[in-house]
């Protein structure tokens, strides 16, 4: 179970399955938006309320995000609609007669749990963090594993009184295709560029969000040779605008719109500028693949942010003013990026997918 369709919560659920018929082809599997499954309505509403607020008022969300005082006074109501739904979620179970359920995001999570504890449903109920720090909203009795990307991620559980045979320190779920090497060659082709120069690759998620445009309006300023590969994800005004964009100094852009060949990207890319979502964080970390870091979200995104500086794995820009030179010093420094990719795949999990379904498949 994920909520939202486009987002790291539902790649991550799609990673998983995958792997599981890597391992068990005959494998039935059943992957649902459990937010809207349950509140079809209120979904789109709450949806619609987030995005909002993540792009004029990202203060708000630092305010709400993992606030002891707000989950304190919005648990009742939490409770509320988790039972208020579980005639839907019986008939889910009745119809689908689950023996593992898998969730990338709290709410489903606890909704599940909350089921699970009410009618004794026998069901393996396994939670699966896809940010590098993990919330109170996680914190549920009935989950049998968490799935977390870092030690560090265990220990905070830990002392919110899970115990450590619940935790399984796998990493976030990257698609098992992002463990495999792609043909460079063959990728650089189809786009018409050179692996002789360097290439950038600017992602804005699948949301196209971000300051995408203030990114490659700095970078067309720039005289150092590189190709610019820009990912707008379903965002067609963004991908409109960057088409727009002139470089005068003869460097080679292919803006995108939403691909699924992200990893043959990721293969052929010297860095990568993005916002630090922890599923595209995972993804470049298997990849081996440098970061800057730009506008992060307050709250979990902020706290990717502070583990990949400390892993000295990527760069941040607080000022986009500036881009265009922290751009500039990472093309004129090799031993660096050579550096910064070997921390990275230092720290990536490539078999994090298998792992879980592994366990989900354990009797």
């Amino acid at each position: 179970m994920h909520i939202t369709r486009t987002s790291g919560h539902h790649r991550a659920t799609v990673a998983i399955e995958n792997a599981l018929r890597i391992i068990r082809p005959d494998v039935e599997t059943m992957n649902i938006n459990g937010f809207a499954y349950v509140y079809p309505v209120l979904e789109k509403i709450a949806n619609a309320i987030y995005m909002n607020i993540i792009k004029r008022r990202p203060k708000i969300w630092e305010y709400l995000y993992d606030n002891p005082r707000v989950i304190k006074k919005t648990g009742t109501i939490k409770k509320i609609l988790n039972n208020s739904r579980h005639a839907r979620l019986a008939k889910l179970f009745k119809k689908f007669n689950p023996e593992v359920v898998i969730c990338s995001q709290a709410f489903p999570c606890g909704m599940v749990g909350d089921f699970k504890k009410r009618y004794k449903y026998p069901v393996k109920l396994i939670g699966v963090l896809t940010d590098f720090a993990p919330h109170h909203y996680w914190v549920h009795g009935e989950v049998d594993y968490y799935i977390v990307p870092t030690q560090e991620a265990a220990y905070r559980l830990v002392q919110e009184g899970i115990s450590k045979e619940r935790i399984k320190v796998y990493g976030i779920p990257a698609d098992p295709k992002f463990a495999s090497s792609a043909d460079k060659a063959r990728v650089a082709g189809s786009l018409g560029l050179d692996l002789d120069t360097p290439v950038i690759l600017v992602m804005g998620g699948g949301h196209g969000l971000g300051p995408i445009k203030t990114i490659v309006k700095a970078l067309a300023q720039l005289k150092n040779p590189f190709q610019l590969i820009i990912l707008t994800g379903i965002n067609k005004k963004t991908l409109k605008i960057i088409k727009m964009i002139k470089f005068p100094h003869g460097q080679k852009v292919m803006p995108l719109s939403y691909v699924d060949n992200v990893h043959e990207l990721m293969e052929i890319a010297s860095f990568v500028i993005t916002k630090p979502g922890g599923m595209t964080t995972a993804e470049c970390l298997v990849k081996g693949l440098p970061m800057v870091i730009v506008n992060p979200i307050p709250g979990q995104e902020a706290r990717n942010t502070e583990l990949l500086l400390k892993k000295g794995v990527a760069v941040q820009v607080n000022d986009l003013a500036a881009i265009g030179d922290s751009v500039r010093r990472l093309l004129e420094s090799p031993e660096r990026l050579h550096d910064m990719r070997q921390s990275a795949k230092a720290h990536g999990k490539p078999n994090a997918a298998i792992d879980i379904a592994k366990l989900a498949l354990e009797s």
